[in-house]
């Protein structure tokens, strides 16, 4: 196994906040939510989500592509193909067995939804003949593969909201191993589906905010009532550092520690006194070669649900001594559940870059049993060389990146 550096030298980023990289950096240091009133919900208790209306497929991958693929999957073709440019990439000229493609991906697909009225309107005969291939969670990294010709490792992962950061995590293994030399690797989804609406808010874990949606999501805020609904895609371009430099690429940051960890708790509640998460972060510190005390960041996961939020709260006031200040994604994108790890893990590599921690959106009262520095309002500027990443999901799963600046 080799102890190269991973790089980072590529980003491929479609958000509610923006259909690429800058266009979503400059909004998320605006702070505001992009949270708005959805059509597509009309009927359901929630009717708002966060969705990445700048986000044109045909446009982006041409009809003849975009007319056979999920929304989830179009997006991850779409942030592959930045990514790969971001990164100075040509597929033509690599060794295609030498490259992989990890993504994270759950169930949330439209073509299924359209199969399932079909088959309970006693229509099964117009079902379209490419729901399978549609739907299937793998095929976002099939896809890529296919539209880049990719011929080493390609999988996908399913870790709930942890998805997207357990890919980047998968794709660091496979790199150190020797197995690639290089894997685009992160997550999609789009989860502002009727269908999805409908499961989460059953749980209570939405925000019912429906008369003002662009304060719905409040992560720490002590009036919080649950997250927004978004969707979106990362895939960030991971290749050994040593790689990246005989390239002569620019690399972002690098990505120096990864762990997961399951809190083997309850089906949907992180473990309340946060020991899960925070033996994520500790062994992702490890790994670095780092002590908590060398952490400047936290890109938080943030849910804005009361007991994750505090869960979090407590892993952190745990590892770290005085926690270091902390931002939440998800007040302004929403929350894209197997897309969101990936997405927070290159804002954060944008952190880093641009040395910047945009603020969080929404907080206008933390909640009194959480002592955090967190962003709020305006960007903050600093020296920061050092940034985690959290991403925690159904099922106890906890996974935690680790970066540090180029």
């Amino acid at each position: 196994m080799t102890t190269d550096a991973i790089a980072v030298t590529g980003i491929g980023l479609i958000t509610p906040a923006g259909p690429d990289a800058a266009t979503t950096w400059q909004r998320m240091l605006l702070g505001t939510s992009v949270a708005a009133s959805d059509p597509e919900l009309a009927g359901l208790r929630v009717t708002f989500s966060c969705r990445a209306r700048e986000f044109d497929a045909d446009a982006a991958l041409g009809r003849a592509l975009s007319w056979r693929l999920d929304r989830f999957v179009q997006m991850a073709v779409a942030a592959a193909r930045q990514a790969i440019t971001d990164a100075r990439l040509d597929p033509v000229a690599w060794d295609p067995a030498r490259v992989g493609v990890v993504v994270g991906a759950s169930a949330n697909s439209e073509g299924m939804g359209v199969a399932w009225n079909k088959l309970h309107s006693g229509r099964p005969q117009g079902i379209p003949p490419m729901t399978i291939p549609r739907a299937s969670p793998n095929m976002a990294a099939g896809e890529v593969s296919l539209d880049l010709n990719i011929q080493g490792p390609g999988m996908s992962v399913s870790t709930a909201c942890a998805s997207g950061a357990t890919a980047l995590a998968v794709a660091r293994d496979l790199l150190r191993a020797g197995t690639c030399d290089i894997v685009l690797a992160g997550g999609s989804d789009s989860a502002t589906l009727p269908i999805a609406a409908g499961c989460f808010d059953k749980l209570r874990a939405l925000s019912r905010r429906t008369s003002e949606p662009h304060a719905a999501s409040r992560p720490f805020d002590a009036d919080r009532d649950g997250f927004v609904l978004g969707e979106g895609a990362a895939m960030l371009v991971l290749e050994r550092a040593q790689h990246a430099r005989a390239r002569h690429t620019p690399i972002h940051a690098y990505l120096a520690g990864a762990a997961s960890t399951c809190d083997a708790y309850h089906p949907t509640a992180s473990r309340p006194d946060g020991s899960g998460s925070a033996r994520a972060i500790r062994l992702a510190v490890a790994q670095a070669g780092l002590a908590p005390e060398d952490i400047d960041h936290v890109n938080a996961h943030g849910t804005a649900t009361r007991l994750n939020d505090l869960s979090e709260a407590r892993a952190l006031g745990t590892v770290f001594r005085t926690p270091p200040p902390v931002t939440a994604p998800k007040s302004v994108l929403g929350h894209a559940i197997s897309g969101a790890g990936a997405i927070e893990a290159a804002l954060t590599v944008l952190t880093l870059s641009h040395q910047t921690i945009p603020p969080t959106a929404n907080l206008d009262r933390l909640d009194p049993d959480i002592d955090l520095d967190v962003v709020t309002k305006v960007p903050r500027q600093g020296r920061l060389r050092t940034a985690v990443s959290n991403s925690f999901g159904f099922g106890g799963q906890n996974t935690v990146l680790l970066f540090t600046a180029a």
